[in-house]
């Protein structure tokens, strides 16, 4: 059979657990190398860089948060097809081929790395030891797992290559989806009894983070009720077993929401797994971009300009009117941390003046309406504002009638105060892929599905709790400026209000939104969204009901994703188109 070679080669290797990945490129180096222990060291490095074609990039926010119920169109130069489900979701669009590409060499590299390890003679590293061994083989695992479950949600069957090949095939049958998942589980099943508690270095896996994968993929398998994904009946159980596991040894949350999210605080014992990047720009690339995805046009307010603290405007996505109101604003304290609504003013030459038509008073006709320091934008939820009351107001006040698609409230824990300059793209945050507050979700859905709703309350209550604001917690203004609360409560606790109780959850319906609902609150923004409403086959549903935008043309078999014809047109004996491509895309 001919062949072609395919892969691109990197060596990779690190300076200590602050730096990851740094780049060299080594192609014309033989597969000889990876016979040798620095050989191994570098491939298995080189496995993890394709994350970063997920983890924080375009194409992972498109496929992940674009067109769903929580995030909408907003009308910008790139992905509007994903907000809105135009005819240009189709295989030829270069997202879907970016993301296969990437995630295939992924898999090559760990299908190497898997072949080799066992026979590679050690030189004194890692190798030296069966524990070292099984360390690095279970991150492969891991890996080649990782990229196989998202690939799976996405496209439904596909090619299975559990192999080693230095070479590309012509000829590659897409495997069952129940074949896919057989093999995702069975490697996460070894990654989760070889890899250790802790690693020295940050971007690897740990135990906790191979049994909490392996939770979620036995959550998603055994939640097909119409689709065909190779359910058992133990999937439930076992996707509740390994979630009690991960939170047994990582224990509770941390008290506070913003402990957890904030950028100070990169690396705490809720990320479970991350993407790396680094300050360092020898090693970081393009950077993750994450950072300005959500960021509004803040800059075309008078009294403000671009800088650092406020970030690059790219406005890809709003929040959609589903995902204000899920949100008990005045007892959640995760909205008001989540989400920026003032902006201070940093540009003194086009402040604007007050007016006779707008002036609260005569003697300020002519003056400033505010300065440098002050507040220049505020977006509030406030309904039924006169427009008097508007154009009175030193700055400018858009409450929620008047949000507009460059201007609401703005989701702020992908902003990067690290960035060098105001329009310096390069961004510096590790992108968060799995969080151990999910892991809490994860049991509470598994227990619900197996009827006991008991259990299930009792692991939401506890996400719900470290949400609530607590005893002699300031609150912010809103509470009682547009929450309804009073001021003699602007300290007191709100747990109480928080908590919910079994009968809430006691069927399925109620079980799987209010499951959808927390997962929205908690990790609104992380790389989630559609693969939850596929997963739980309620994608056409909640899309066509919630998100306007999208309504119109979303149809059923958007629940997957177009294998890319570039793939297509490789194969040297393709099959009938149906065979080869999934249905709404021929």
């Amino acid at each position: 059979m001919k062949k072609y070679i395919f892969i691109l080669i990197m060596i990779f290797g690190t300076s200590g657990c602050d730096d990851f990945l740094i780049e060299q490129n080594v192609s014309d180096i033989s597969y000889e190398f990876y016979d040798t222990e620095d050989g191994i060291e570098a491939l298995v490095w080189a496995s993890y860089t394709h994350l970063r074609s997920f983890g924080g990039s375009q194409e992972g926010l498109k496929v992940s948060n674009h067109g769903t119920d929580i995030w909408t169109f907003t009308n910008v130069s790139d992905g509007n097809e994903f907000h809105t489900y135009t005819t240009d979701i189709s295989p030829v669009n270069g997202n879907f081929n970016n993301l296969w590409n990437a995630f295939y060499k992924g898999i090559n590299s760990c299908n190497i790395a898997i072949n080799r390890i066992p026979t590679t003679p050690s030189s004194g590293g890692v190798l030296r030891t069966e524990e070292g061994r099984n360390a690095r083989i279970g991150e492969v695992r891991f890996l080649r797992a990782f990229y196989y479950f998202t690939l799976v949600q996405m496209f439904g069957k596909i090619p299975l290559l559990l192999e080693e090949n230095i070479e590309v095939l012509d000829e590659m049958k897409r495997e069952s989806v129940a074949n896919v998942y057989n093999a995702i589980i069975e490697d996460l099943r070894i990654a989760s009894k070889v890899l250790p508690n802790s690693q020295s270095e940050n971007a690897r896996p740990t135990k906790a983070a191979a049994q909490h994968l392996l939770a979620k993929v036995y959550l998603t398998r055994g939640s097909a009720v119409s689709d065909q994904r190779g359910q058992q009946s133990f999937d439930m159980d076992s996707a509740a077993f390994y979630a009690q596991k991960v939170i047994t040894a990582r224990g509770p949350l941390l008290p506070d929401y913003d402990e957890a999210r904030r950028w100070q605080n990169q690396r705490n014992k809720e990320v479970l797994f991350a993407v790396e990047y680094s300050q360092n720009r020898l090693v970081n690339g393009s950077g993750n971009p994450s950072h300005r995805f959500y960021v509004i046009q803040y800059e075309t307010v008078p009294g403000m300009a671009r800088d650092v603290p406020n970030d690059v405007a790219w406005v890809r996505l709003r929040p959609s009117d589903l995902l204000y109101d899920l949100y008990d604003r005045k007892n959640d304290s995760r909205f008001y941390k989540s989400f920026k609504t003032t902006w201070i003013a940093n540009r003194a030459n086009n402040i604007p003046l007050w007016t006779t038509e707008n002036a609260p008073s005569p003697e300020l006709v002519g003056q400033r309406r505010f300065t440098v320091g002050d507040t220049a934008l505020y977006v509030s939820f406030h309904k039924d504002v006169p427009p008097s009351a508007i154009n009175q107001t030193r700055y400018r006040w858009l409450p929620r009638e008047r949000f507009t698609d460059r201007l609401f409230p703005q989701y702020r824990y992908f902003m990067d105060p690290n960035r060098l300059a105001p329009n310096d793209n390069v961004g510096t945050l590790n992108f968060k892929l799995l969080w151990l507050s999910e892991t809490y979700l994860i049991a509470a859905e598994a227990f619900g599905r197996l009827g006991d709703f008991g259990q299930a309350a009792d692991y939401i209550n506890q996400v719900r709790l470290r949400a609530a604001y607590k005893e002699g917690e300031e609150k912010p203004a809103q509470f009682f400026q547009v929450e309804g609360g009073s001021i003699e409560e602007l300290t007191k606790s709100t747990e109480n209000e928080m908590l919910i109780s079994a009968d809430m959850i006691s069927s399925p319906i109620s079980l799987i939104n209010f499951i959808l609902e927390e997962r929205a609150r908690e990790m609104p923004a992380d790389y989630m969204r559609w693969f939850d409403l596929v997963r739980t086959e309620t994608f056409f549903e909640r899309v066509t009901k919630y998100n306007p935008s999208a309504a119109p043309l979303v149809r059923p078999f958007h629940k997957l994703r177009p294998i890319p014809q570039n793939h297509i047109d490789r194969l040297r004996n393709a099959g009938p188109i149906e065979e080869e491509q999934n249905e709404g895309y021929y």
